[in-house]
C-alpha cells in the first residue's frame, strides 16, 4: 500500500529538499512545552516518513528509491507551519535525513535550506503578501533562534527571476536576504562553548590548535595541515582520504563532548558540530573547471558535513566563519590579521569548491556579543504535489 502526502520539492541555496506542511504530518505526541514545539516529543511517524521519502536506508548511497540524491545537501526535509508566536511568521523544522542508515537528525538548522521556506509557504497558503520586498520572520525549532528572510513577491509568489549569482548554482535568480539575530548560542547557548577562542583538541592521538564556536551552528575550526589537507582540494579528494576523514570524524566527536553536545563520543549528533578546514587564500581549481584567484578570497574553506565534504558551504557555517573572524584569536581571525589584504568591513569573502560566497557578521566590540550574521541565497520551488509513502 502506499500513501499520498501532499509536499513540494525546493531548491534552497545550495541544498535540496522535500518540504511540508506541519498540517500534512502526523501530530508529534508527548509535548512537553516550552519555546521548541517539538522538544520532548516522539518524532519517530515523521522519521518513518522522512526516510521513506529521501529513499533511505540506503547500501548504495544513492538513495535511487527516493528524492534523495546520494550527499547531506540532497538528503534533507523541512516542516513548515504557521507560527502563533507574537510577531513571527513561520515556524519551521529541519530534518537531516541519513544516507546508509534511517536515521533522521534534528540537531541543528540549515541556512541554504532556510532560504526555502518562505516560498515555500507563500505557494502553501501558510503565508500572504503583495508584491514588493518584504521581510518575514521565522522561527527556527531546532535551535530555537530566529531567522529574518527578506525577499521580492510577484504575484502572490516568490521572485524566482533575477540577476543574482549563487556559487554551485547554474544560471542566476532573485536574491533572498538571510539575517539571523543573535545568532550565538544555537546549541551550546554561548558563542565560545568552552570559554576559548583557541584550544588544544585531541583527534586520532594527535593534539593540534582548534576554535570551537557557535553562531548559527557549532563548528570546529581547524588548520588544513592540522589534519594532512591542504585545504584547497576538491570534495571528492577530500572524500577518498581515508587518513584526513578518519582525523576529521574523530575531532568532531571529541569537540561534540567538549561543546556538551552530547555525553560521549559515540552520542555525538550527526549533524552538529560541523568541521571546517580552512587555509590561507590559495589558487584553488574550482568543482566547473575554472581557477578562483587568491586575491578573491580572505579565507579557503572546506566543511565537512554527514561525513562527505561539502560541494559549496552550509549556509551556517559561512555565517558562523564570519562571525568567527570579527573574535580576536580564533583560527579564522588569527588567518585574517596575518593575510596582506585583510578584509575591511563585515563581509567576509569564503573560498569553497564552487566559488566565493560572502556572508557577513556585526559584533559589538563593547560587549564581545555578535548581534547579527546574514547572506544571500536563491530558491526556487522545483515540484508541487503529492509524494509516495509505502503504508
Amino acid at each position: 500500500m502506499t500513501r499520498w502526502i501532499d509536499a513540494a520539492f525546493v531548491r534552497g541555496g545550495t541544498s535540496k529538499g522535500v518540504f511540508f506542511r506541519a498540517d500534512d504530518l502526523p501530530p508529534l505526541a508527548d509535548d512537553t512545552g516550552g519555546d521548541d514545539p517539538s522538544a520532548g516529543r516522539d518524532r519517530s511517524a515523521w522519521d518513518a516518513i522522512f526516510t521513506a521519502v529521501i529513499g533511505s536506508p540506503d547500501p548504495f548511497g544513492r538513495q535511487l528509491d527516493g528524492m534523495g540524491g546520494g550527499i547531506s545537501s540532497l538528503s534533507k526535509v523541512m516542516v513548515v507551519s504557521a507560527s502563533e508566536r507574537p510577531g513571527v511568521d513561520l515556524d519551521y523544522t529541519f530534518a537531516q535525513v541519513e544516507i546508509t542508515e534511517a536515521t533522521v537528525d534534528y540537531s541543528g538548522n540549515c541556512g541554504n535550506l532556510s532560504s526555502g521556506v518562505v516560498p515555500f509557504a507563500l505557494l502553501a497558503g501558510l503565508v500572504d503578501a503583495g508584491d514588493g520586498w518584504h521581510v518575514f520572520r521565522l522561527f527556527n525549532t531546532n535551535t530555537g533562534k530566529l531567522v529574518d528572510v527578506g525577499l521580492t513577491v510577484e504575484g502572490g509568489q516568490a521572485a524566482v527571476d533575477g540577476d543574482f549569482t549563487l556559487p554551485g548554482v547554474s544560471g542566476t535568480g532573485a536574491p533572498i536576504e538571510l539575517i539571523y539575530p543573535y545568532p550565538a548560542g544555537s546549541r551550546t547557548g554561548a558563542l565560545l562553548p568552552t570559554g576559548k577562542a583557541s584550544e588544544s583538541i585531541d583527534a586520532d592521538g594527535i593534539m593540534f590548535d582548534a576554535t570551537l564556536i557557535d553562531a548559527t551552528l557549532p563548528l570546529v575550526i581547524v588548520p588544513a595541515a592540522a589534519v594532512g589537507l591542504n585545504g584547497d582540494e576538491l570534495p571528492e579528494r577530500i572524500d577518498a582520504d581515508g587518513p584526513a576523514m578518519r582525523v576529521i570524524g574523530d575531532l568532531r566527536r571529541n569537540a561534540a563532548v567538549r561543546m556538551s553536545l552530547s555525553e560521549t563520543r559515540e552520542t555525538a549528533p550527526q549533524v552538529v558540530p560541523k568541521v571546517a578546514v580552512v587555509t590561507t587564500p590559495t589558487p584553488t581549481r574550482l568543482l566547473d573547471g575554472t581557477t578562483l584567484a587568491a586575491e578573491d578570497a580572505d579565507i579557503v574553506v572546506r566543511v565537512i558535513s554527514m561525513g562527505q565534504a561539502h560541494r559549496a558551504v552550509p549556509g551556517t557555517a559561512a555565517m558562523c566563519l564570519a562571525a568567527a573572524a570579527l573574535v580576536p584569536d580564533t583560527i579564522v581571525n588569527l588567518i585574517l590579521t596575518r593575510s596582506e589584504r585583510p578584509p575591511a568591513g563585515p563581509e567576509l569573502r569564503i573560498g569553497t569548491p564552487s566559488g566565493v560566497v560572502t556572508a557577513a557578521a556585526v559584533r559589538d566590540e563593547s560587549t564581545g556579543a555578535v548581534t547579527a550574521a546574514s547572506l544571500f541565497r536563491t530558491a526556487r520551488v522545483l515540484m508541487r504535489g503529492q509524494v509516495a509513502v509505502p503504508d
